[in-house]
């Protein structure tokens, strides 16, 4: 895989979340830009997506956003960020997102969250791409799909192959570590598997 540049990020759009999602939204944004690593992401200004953004800004980092026109009329473009692109359909934000990001972290979301990141996976699992996803799992948000996936593998609806397009990790410190390791294993060290 090639350097990671760029990261989309997948999350909540809401307001009115707890402040341990706000508080790891705005520490995902410090570290993109400590890392020199552009956020993608779908343009909104609202929940974790705005914090995220607005915190990434905030610390020197670049951002930039695909929304679609019609979510307008549900929350807010984020114009205050280094590139905002208004496009016709959810499928082009989609796919932009996609052609943009290197790999992709997912912080706590709903079921657009899930629709977008389950997309990704079964990219993968097509042989459409190798870049990794990551969930972040803050406040064990993510655990019961965690659970989930195991018992898919476990049943055998999936393949065991099919493990590599993702991981859960714990922490923000610990998506960067398992990432950046990935491109730079040792020696004799091989890069992680992604569950």
């Amino acid at each position: 895989m090639k350097e990671i540049q760029s990261i989309g990020v997948y999350c909540s759009s809401y307001e009115g979340l707890g402040e341990v999602y706000r508080q790891a939204a705005k520490e995902l944004g410090q570290q993109l830009a400590a890392h020199r690593i552009t956020m993608i992401y779908g343009g909104g200004a609202l929940g974790l997506m705005g914090e995220v953004s607005k915190s990434t800004m905030a610390h020197g980092g670049r951002v930039i956003g695909f929304m679609p026109h019609h979510l307008k009329e549900f929350e807010d473009p984020n114009w205050a960020i280094t590139e905002l692109h208004m496009v016709d359909t959810m499928h082009t934000r989609k796919r932009l997102m996609f052609e943009h990001s290197d790999a992709f972290f997912v912080l706590p979301g709903g079921f657009g969250t899930l629709d977008e990141t389950f997309e990704i996976i079964t990219w993968h699992q097509l042989k459409l791409h190798d870049k990794p996803l990551i969930f972040i799992n803050v406040n064990d948000y993510w655990t019961s799909l965690k659970e989930l996936t195991s018992n898919i593998f476990g049943q055998r609806f999936a393949k065991p192959e099919d493990k590599k397009a993702f991981r859960f990790v714990n922490s923000i410190p610990e998506a960067f570590q398992v990432l950046l390791k990935a491109h730079e294993p040792g020696p004799h060290e091989p890069a992680p598997e992604w569950v």
